[in-house]
């Protein structure tokens, strides 16, 4: 841990309760007041190189004893002060809050290059965002003490969109034994994007998702991509003009998905030239590498511990077939993992982002009737 940070408490379950509901949380859970704290922490980048992340730390109030934490990674974002720590009361900060009521420490990474973090977000790459989660975790169980409590050993892992992949590729490396003072309990993966180059790209040109979504999440991927990995030498290589000019520049975190939308054309065939296209329909080289990167998170381990998989039918921006090609890796390891369908609950007229408050009023109620146990021990 490099530093810390008091950034609010919420005294009393009423308070919090308020708050939830104005994020069009569920707050049935709720049992604690909170205090929320930003954590600065040594971690490494994408090339392993040492740097420094930033992370939301949600304890119950004014609880002592052993803490059982839940790490919450969250879904993608473009502005990098649209992270937890740096919205610590905003929708990013609506799940950690939920668990952190309910008597869980809550540890929710920005990611590199959020929050306060330097340099550029390495965007869908799992195996930065598992470092970064796990350092997290460890600079949490340091500061903790300071509060009167401690961490325990048993991690409930979950995370929504971006984040599923990142808590799948964090219960790996607790499973793995990446740090025997952590120990895998239970994973709750929600509506992730698991098959980049088998689903979400394929029905991005089939027109099953958005012409706009697919237009901001391919400028946003390739950039992101071309950062960690090479992807292309110029981005008119990949790119049409006029954006080949301004896409990078509304990729490295000073702006918002609005920003991207508003500066970038309505359709993928605008945005992208014909190798741009045949680079994501048909990934070779570093771009390969970069797609193995996002899509590994299924593959090449068994999570043996309560586990179950969240997503909604009906998600306009995450196709479904995402969810099948992951539990299809998994059962071809021999690993059978339940699915819950939350329903058609929305969020600001999404049904992704309302999977993620669905889910999280479902997980909490499953994390709490875990033989784990919640909360404090004596």
């Amino acid at each position: 841990m490099v530093s810390a940070e008091a950034l609010y408490t919420l005294e009393t379950p009423k308070d919090v309760t308020s708050q939830l509901r104005g994020l069009g949380f569920p707050s049935d859970s709720t049992r604690y007041g909170v205090d929320a704290y930003r954590l600065v922490y040594n971690t490494v980048d994408a090339h392993g190189s040492p740097t420094t992340a930033s992370g939301l730390l949600v304890l119950p109030h004014d609880v002592k004893g052993t803490l059982v934490p839940v790490s919450y990674t969250h879904g993608s974002e473009l502005f990098d002060k649209d992270a937890p720590s740096t919205d610590p009361l905003g929708f990013n900060a609506g799940a950690p809050i939920t668990y952190a009521s309910a008597g869980f420490a809550s540890v929710a990474p920005d990611y590199l290059g959020m929050g306060t973090g330097p340099g550029t977000h390495p965007w869908l790459d799992v195996p930065s965002g598992t470092t970064a989660s796990l350092d997290m975790l460890r600079a949490a169980r340091e500061f903790m003490p300071r509060t009167g409590s401690t961490m325990g050993r048993d991690v409930l892992a979950t995370g929504f969109s971006q984040g599923a992949e990142t808590a799948l590729g964090l219960g790996r490396a607790l499973r793995k034994g990446e740090d025997p003072r952590f120990r895998l309990a239970a994973l709750a993966p929600v509506s992730g994007a698991y098959a980049l180059r088998d689903a979400q790209i394929p029905a991005m040109f089939s027109g099953e998702v958005s012409a706009k979504a697919s237009v901001v999440n391919a400028a946003y991927a390739y950039a992101a991509f071309d950062r960690t990995y090479d992807v292309y030498d110029e981005p008119a290589d990949v790119f049409q003009q006029p954006y080949a000019d301004s896409v990078e520049a509304l990729t490295e975190g000073r702006h918002n998905w609005q920003d991207l939308a508003e500066a970038t054309p309505g359709t993928l065939a605008e945005l992208l030239t014909a190798r741009g296209r045949d680079l994501l329909e048909h990934p070779r080289g570093n771009m390969a590498k970069a797609l193995w990167a996002a899509d590994n998170s299924c593959e090449e381990w068994s999570p043996q511990v309560p586990r179950r998989m969240y997503f909604s039918a009906g998600d306009e921006q995450v196709v479904n077939a995402n969810t099948r090609q992951c539990l299809a890796d998994f059962a071809s390891q021999g690993v059978r993992f339940p699915t819950v369908d939350v329903g058609l609950e929305e969020w600001h007229g999404s049904r992704h982002f309302g999977s993620n408050v669905a889910a999280t009023r479902q997980i909490v109620t499953w994390f709490l009737s875990l033989d784990s146990g919640p909360g404090t021990t004596s």
